[in-house]
């Protein structure tokens, strides 16, 4: 099983570390290979997506991906920022389908900023769409009209077939869990969005067993925090998907908690942590290395078929948050604030 990592920049490179010692600590027959993107393939190549780090993940089953960006690039040029390496990579992969789970942990209830009964028992999968809509969509940029004001243009766009390919994958998933399935649009203002809801309707044809129902943005945005545990799979374009699967994060306690999976058409996938670089933390080995280890969980279970394993990893995880150990983000008086190479050595020994 080859294994493209790039650890990327601020705390990418402690908390991968973690991930890649417990994927070793499985002794399974992996080849992991490491190559530089975002900042640091902007340091190492003078591009944030080097030619070398695009071919080694072409060439690998799986990519294991921390996180990028850093303040001091924002200066740089837009297609050399780090960001720009992270969304030619989803886009040269043709990863379209990112999934977020949103699930509490019992013992990290008390760590979410809503009250417990809320968010107990909380398990959502959030499908989003990933190589479209008005993240990628042309005609866009900035440019000065006749009158020398500036205007700023971005394009939102699906296809029919985008849209049903992204609504399979999260009917599929629905068809393994509760089978219930939330569309979010803005079918209300959005041409684009009201095409969505109309493929949506027409797919669900194939799913009998799938209860399917449609809720605008800024009312499941609402929901989320209103009742969360209404939803089961929830299925939405790019720009809805970013932020409310971020708002979710903060249901379960951290965002340091939610591994991702972005998928192509054959399950080959680059996972990482739904968080960002936070460069403010990095190199202070305090940062929280579970949701990458749940990522690399996620592998094998998507791109590997290897639910036994995956399972064995989120059992350790489990079993180190029982133990009561936890980082800084998710640490409540009482329980063991620990480092990040020690929460990482916690999963290894619960494993």
């Amino acid at each position: 099983m080859k294994i493209a990592v790039l650890p990327g920049d601020g705390i990418g490179p402690e908390i991968v570390a973690q991930a890649v010692n417990v994927l070793k600590g499985l002794k399974l027959d992996l080849e992991m290979t490491e190559a530089p993107i975002g900042g640091a393939g902007y340091e190492a190549a003078g591009d944030p997506l080097p030619d070398a780090t695009l071919q080694l993940a072409k060439e690998a089953d799986a990519v294991l991906l921390g996180a990028v960006g850093d303040w001091k690039y924002d200066k740089l040029e837009r297609h050399l920022r780090p960001e720009r390496g992270l969304l030619r990579i989803r886009k040269e992969l043709n990863l379209f389908a990112n999934l977020r789970p949103a699930l509490l942990y019992p013992e990290l209830a008390s760590a979410s900023t809503l009250k417990p009964e809320v968010v107990s028992g909380l398990d959502i999968m959030i499908v989003r769409e990933l190589t479209g809509d008005i993240y990628f969509g042309q005609p866009r940029g900035i440019s000065t009209l006749e009158n020398g004001e500036r205007e700023g243009i971005n394009t939102m766009r699906y296809n029919e077939s985008e849209i049903k390919r992204i609504g399979r994958v999260a009917f599929d998933i629905a068809m393994k869990r509760n089978k219930k399935v939330c569309s979010v649009d803005k079918a209300n203002v959005l041409e684009t969005t009201e095409l969505w809801r109309q493929v949506m309707i027409e797919l669900s044809k194939d799913y009998p067993e799938v209860e399917l129902s449609h809720m605008y943005v800024d009312n499941a945005a609402m929901q989320l925090i209103r009742a969360p545990k209404q939803f089961d799979v929830m299925v939405t374009g790019n720009i809805f998907g970013d932020i409310l699967s971020d708002e979710a994060s903060m249901l379960t306690g951290s965002i340091g908690m939610l591994p991702s999976a972005s998928l192509d058409a054959n399950n080959k996938g680059m996972y990482e942590p739904s968080h960002g670089s936070a460069p403010d933390i990095a190199g202070k080995n305090i940062a929280n290395p579970l949701a990458t280890i749940l990522s690399a969980a996620m592998m094998l279970r998507y791109t590997f078929n290897d639910e036994t394993n995956a399972v064995r990893i989120e059992n350790a995880v489990k079993k180190a948050l029982a133990d009561g150990y936890r980082t800084a983000d998710i640490y409540t008086e009482g329980t063991k604030k620990v480092t990040c190479s020690d929460m990482g050595a916690a999963v290894l020994a619960a494993l």
